[in-house]
């Protein structure tokens, strides 16, 4: 009897070394505050990850 193939896992596959992002910054905000963020992401084509990653790296930036 030949051997059956494993059933593929749920979810997204790993990024490959060195592209996965090393550490997370857990912040609690409103709602009011998370809405705005979303709005503001969505606004410049991003995600609200990768618009408050970009927005605070430009405040850091001076």
């Amino acid at each position: 009897m030949p051997k059956q193939p494993k059933p593929k896992k749920p979810g997204r596959p790993p990024l490959p070394n060195g592209n996965a992002k090393a550490v997370m910054l857990r912040v609690r905000i409103t709602p009011e505050e998370r809405t705005a963020i979303e709005n503001a992401a969505k606004a410049s084509d991003k995600t609200a990850s990768e618009w408050i990653r970009s927005t605070l790296l430009a405040t850091l930036a001076g």
